[in-house]
């Protein structure tokens, strides 16, 4: 039995969320599906709403608090992600890709990723595969091939429940495959590696330590 680190990221402001309860509708069922072939999931939870003025603070100053390294922490140790985002004027929230927009460029390199995007019209059902797809095609992350979106309507629709079961199924099967890791420890220095600061300036640095694998999510030789 293998246990795998899952981290939902919602970017929900109110609280309750419909974008917090669609993206732990989906951590259930992911952790169900890998309990069905047995695995063993643990989820954590990053509201972004909670680490608002740090992730404001790093865009602005390029500093990073505790919270924030946590958050960033988390996710380098994670085998599976799950990213959901509310939708306003035809757009991801600015909160959401803010928080992405600081993290590291080799960061989740490989990680499989749910993606997932609440709003209150249909209208807006393309943002999750029109942009916030690109922007972890940009990442290198590798995103399961179902997205999700739910407009109020879709609340009491069978459809969403289907379309969260498989992307929960495509999630599992990518961490069962070890894909992420493999990358890391077997092909980490045929990535060209772009380590800078949130303000985008690279530095010049030797990636293939041992402390810049793990600064990233990699493991020790």
């Amino acid at each position: 039995m293998e246990t795998f680190s899952l981290v939902v990221v919602s970017a929900g402001t109110s609280d309750p969320s419909s974008t917090r309860l669609l993206a732990d509708q989906t951590a259930q069922r992911v952790a169900a599906l890998a309990g069905g072939h047995g695995h063993r999931v643990t989820t954590s939870v990053i509201e972004l709403r909670e680490i608002s003025a740090d992730i404001s603070t790093a865009l602005t100053s390029q500093l990073v608090t505790p919270r924030l390294r946590k958050a960033i922490d988390a996710l380098a140790a994670a085998d599976g992600v799950i990213a959901a985002a509310p939708v306003y004027k035809a757009a991801a929230s600015g909160l959401f890709t803010s928080f992405f927009h600081v993290l590291d460029n080799d960061l989740l390199i490989g990680k499989p990723v749910v993606l997932a995007a609440t709003a209150g019209t249909v209208r807006h059902a393309l943002v999750v595969d029109d942009q916030m797809r690109a922007l972890f095609a940009f990442m290198r992350a590798l995103t399961v091939p179902t997205s999700l979106f739910a407009a109020p309507e879709d609340w009491g629709d069978p459809a969403l429940n289907k379309r969260v079961d498989r992307a929960a199924f495509e999630l599992v099967l990518l961490m069962e495959s070890g894909f992420a890791r493999k990358i890391r420890d077997e092909s980490w220095q045929s990535y060209q590696h772009e380590f800078g600061d949130v303000a985008g300036e690279e530095d010049q640095i030797d990636l293939d330590t041992d402390l810049m694998r793990l600064a990233t999510g990699g493991t020790i030789n």
